[in-house]
């Protein structure tokens, strides 16, 4: 944890420098979240999703920090309950020191438990692809580098790889984003739950320059972007 927050420290004020700058020269400029201007409505809803599920659902999802990722789920009507942690490599190395050495094959993950009946599987990953992380970041998000913050969808059905593919094809086709996702789509092997202290981090620490720069306007955009879905988070 210290590591990242002194990484992110020079970033935090080269931010800051050029928000500055650009809020000087342009008074009116749209607000920038790492170099992508903020989306005021969502992008298209899949075409191909979930109709009907009657049971409680798990999704675990990689799109950089899980700090931020958690805090946008944590927002989202129909979730039940997220945990960050650890997907895509062995318990052995699952912990936060061996991850970040970025010689794991784990990415930073969430688990979302949610309701079908109130929010889809489809529109889990429309807010995924909408305002969680940039899908077309190879191995990073923001200040944050390394395999361990890719963007990769970790299926638990026959389904949800199937609503996640195509979703993607759906995306590109469309041509929603500048350059190519390269959001991977895997099968889930196991998820391992991440440290105490990360769990609701930025939630729990709200006035942290990196919370403040790199999950905040992930919040925000929830609520511009998906009004009715959105919801105030008050713990689990």
């Amino acid at each position: 944890m210290m590591a990242r927050l002194m990484q992110v420290g020079l970033f935090v004020l080269l931010v800051a420098a050029i928000l500055v700058g650009v809020k000087m020269m342009y008074p009116g400029a749209t607000t920038m979240a790492f170099g992508t201007e903020t989306r005021k409505v969502p992008i298209p809803a899949p075409v191909v999703d979930e109709h009907g599920a009657a049971y409680e659902e798990t999704a675990v999802l990689a799109g950089g920090c899980f700090w931020g990722v958690q805090s946008v789920y944590n927002r989202v009507k129909g979730v039940t309950h997220t945990v960050a942690g650890y997907a895509g490599g062995s318990k052995k190395t699952a912990n936060y020191g061996a991850v970040s050495s970025e010689q794991t094959e784990h990415a930073e993950s969430l688990k979302i438990v949610f309701d079908p009946k109130v929010v889809s599987y489809g529109t889990i990953l429309r807010v995924f692809f909408s305002v969680v992380h940039d899908p077309t970041q190879l191995n990073r998000q923001g200040p944050d580098v390394g395999t361990s913050y890719r963007s990769e969808i970790f299926y638990t059905t026959p389904e949800q790889q199937k609503i996640a593919a195509a979703y993607i094809a759906q995306l590109d086709s469309a041509q929603v984003y500048p350059k190519k996702i390269v959001t991977r789509v895997s099968p889930l092997k196991a998820f391992y739950d991440g440290e105490a202290y990360h769990q609701d981090y930025a939630d729990k620490n709200p006035n942290n320059p990196y919370i403040q720069v790199c999950d905040v306007p992930k919040m925000a955009a929830l609520k511009v972007q998906f009004p009715d879905l959105f919801q105030e988070y008050h713990g689990h």
